[in-house]
């Protein structure tokens, strides 16, 4: 089988190197796509193959045209939204993600991101610690258990709410669980977005939300922009000078946000996942699940129907 591995943004040379081991270790073809500049590119280089492996890069139904031959597509990351599920469905491909892969590392940023915020993102003056700070975690997936995790290194007190998993679940992992996301943002100091962008959470996180938060809230976002009703925390933020945002997704008003210096703070590209060792992950982890569809029919991982 022929496997294309096509990235704008390339995996790291050890990636390469590994999911090139393991696709070959199968009996199975690996070609590179990389740094590409046009999607003409993409659409020629997908005519012949088998199963696609994809970072950042979108897959839409033109690509899927192309792809006469295409029977999965990996998505090496959690998210896949740059993936058209139903035009997938539609052309009887199957599509994956790896979850888990890059949890650790988005994990770390979200501290990153944190710890610069609360000391006044380095400016000299005196700032806060986290030790006793009471942190809410919107979305108690892969992710937010690295999270949780580390916050209690930090000494904070955990708290965490997710529509999809049971509150005995969070309890267990000594989180405490609370009953809507309502009263995450008015308990908490500190909240920690790890949604995806679905049609029940796009533009989710308003001014009605966010504006429950307690003096000094601080709002982490490193899942996606989508989420975020810009207009509305731009005005709550406008109204609310002790309100702070930063995220690892530039959001589209990031001229407007910037007029809150000293409080909002985005990276200039997302960089959750941009470590060596969750490039390196995601990306075997990825051969292996094409190396096991082939194999066995797996598709343990599978996103679409």
């Amino acid at each position: 089988m022929k496997v294309l591995v096509a990235t704008e943004k390339p995996f790291a040379a050890a990636a390469v190197n590994g999911i090139k081991a393991e696709i070959e270790a199968a009996g199975n073809e690996l070609v590179l796509l990389e740094k590409y500049t046009e999607k003409a590119q993409l659409l020629d280089a997908v005519k012949d193959a088998d199963a696609l492996i994809i970072r950042s890069d979108k897959v839409d139904a033109e690509v899927l045209d192309a792809a006469k031959q295409l029977k999965i597509v990996v998505r090496a990351g959690a998210g896949y939204d740059n993936i058209d599920l139903a035009a997938a469905t539609a052309h009887n491909v199957v599509a994956e993600n790896t979850p888990g892969q890059n949890s650790n590392a988005v994990a770390e940023l979200v501290f990153g991101l944190l710890v610069m915020a609360v000391r006044g993102f380095y400016n000299g003056k005196s700032g806060s610690e986290l030790l006793g700070k009471k942190l809410g975690i919107l979305a108690f997936g892969n992710v937010g258990r690295n999270v949780a995790r580390i916050a209690k290194g930090f000494g904070m007190d955990v708290y965490a709410y997710d529509a999809y998993c049971p509150a005995e679940v969070i309890e267990a992992a000594g989180v405490h669980a609370v009953c809507c996301q309502e009263k995450l943002f008015e308990t908490c100091d500190v909240v920690s977005l790890h949604i995806p962008a679905t049609p029940e959470t796009k533009q989710s996180i308003n001014a009605a939300l966010v504006g429950k938060m307690k003096k000094g809230g601080v709002l982490v976002n490193t899942a996606r922009k989508e989420v975020i009703n810009e207009p509305e925390l731009i005005k709550l933020m406008a109204e609310r000078e002790d309100l702070k945002f930063v995220t690892d997704i530039m959001p589209d008003a990031n001229d407007e946000f910037l007029k809150f210096e000293g409080r909002y703070f985005s990276t200039p590209k997302k960089m959750g996942a941009q470590t060596a060792e969750a490039n390196i992950n995601a990306g075997i982890a990825a051969a292996k699940q094409i190396n096991a569809f082939f194999k066995d029919g797996d598709t343990k991982f599978q996103v679409n129907k």
